[in-house]
């Protein structure tokens, strides 16, 4: 074997630091363009470990790495649906142990195969979840800014580095998607809160007066005969929706009123609250007798699809109330929410 002579040796010498010295910048740079200074990989393993509380800890704090911030939004998610579920599915009777298993089995699983690939430098996505994932990133990533020209406001990318200021001179390049209608244009926004209260008027005068109609209907000897669907338990739940509906009236009146953005988000969050609130008191005291209908098997159905639709509703509000709050946080924090 030949031995290497000194500048060889010098040579690879040289080599080899000038390799160490590259990755140490490189670590320097991607630690410097990450909020929490960690390497993503770190950062996105941790987004998983305390499940959907560490997913929104790091959705708050990171504002740089989109790798991060990924993980971070898919873990709130993933794993806030799968808690909700599980918290909803285990107050059902006999079934409902059954779905929580199986709920706990996935949410571990999951919990371990997402942390690995975080940890790889994947960005992985689950099935829907993913999707939604970025979705909700998109949402949050847009910063809230009055204009002077308008009575609209107009959300920025949070890449953007205009101060409100400047953004204030820039003419509107108004979105005709109806989100953006009815979160951007005042007018908008005064609609949708319109129709809010309106429904609530309806479904306070039909909860308190005509729930009786709730019912299967047969004909009969040359006439409708009503078999009531709602049962006693009805009472018990009708205070509380009374109360909600309400407050959804009074809180969209105020809204429209003072059209303040921090305002109006936090008002509806809570307002979604008593909404999730609600239906999960429904669901727990499921006031449905669906054995009224004569058929079995279409009983059996009913029930089914009436669990489904209710944990179905208390899943899509819970993520969509979670998505406002996180968006409300992250603008009270760039400074973008000053009004």
């Amino acid at each position: 074997m030949t031995e290497l002579t000194p500048e060889e040796k010098r040579k690879i010498y040289e080599e080899e630091k000038a390799r160490i010295e590259a990755e140490e910048n490189l670590g320097k740079q991607r630690g410097a363009a990450s909020t929490t200074k960690l390497e993503p990989n770190i950062a996105g393993l941790l987004c998983y470990v305390g499940l959907w509380v560490t997913g929104i800890i790091f959705l708050v704090i990171e504002q740089k790495d989109e790798f991060v911030r990924f993980h971070a939004s898919q873990s709130i998610i993933v794993f806030g649906s799968l808690a909700i579920a599980g918290a909803i599915l285990n107050r059902i009777p006999f079934l409902g142990w059954y779905f929580g298993v199986i709920i706990g089995v996935l949410t571990f699983i999951l919990w371990i195969v997402l942390m690995v690939k975080a940890y790889q430098g994947q960005l992985y996505k689950v099935a829907l979840a993913g999707n939604l994932a970025d979705r909700m990133l998109a949402i949050i990533d847009k910063g809230v800014v009055k204009t002077e020209r308008t009575d609209e406001y107009q959300e920025s990318p949070a890449a953007e580095t205009t101060s409100p200021q400047t953004t204030a001179a820039v003419p509107i390049q108004t979105s005709r998607t109806v989100e953006d209608y009815f979160r951007r244009a005042r007018s908008g926004r005064i609609a949708s809160s319109s129709v809010a209260i309106a429904w609530s008027f309806v479904f306070l005068i039909f909860f308190n007066f005509f729930y009786e109609y709730i019912a299967y209907y047969q004909y009969e000897v040359g006439k409708w005969v009503r078999y009531p669907i709602l049962t006693d338990d009805f009472r018990a739940w009708l205070p509380i929706v009374t109360i909600t509906l309400t407050l959804s009236i009074v809180g969209h009146i105020i809204v429209i009123i003072y059209d303040k953005y921090i305002l109006r988000e936090t008002t509806l969050i809570v307002l979604n609250l008593f909404v999730i609130g609600t239906v999960i008191a429904l669901l727990s005291i499921f006031p449905f007798d669906f054995r009224v209908i004569p058929v079995a098997t279409t009983a059996e159905i009913s029930h089914l699809i009436a669990t489904l639709a209710l944990v179905g509703i208390v899943i899509g509000l819970s993520i969509g109330t979670l998505v406002s709050f996180i968006r409300l946080i992250a603008s009270v924090a760039r400074g973008t929410a000053t009004y």
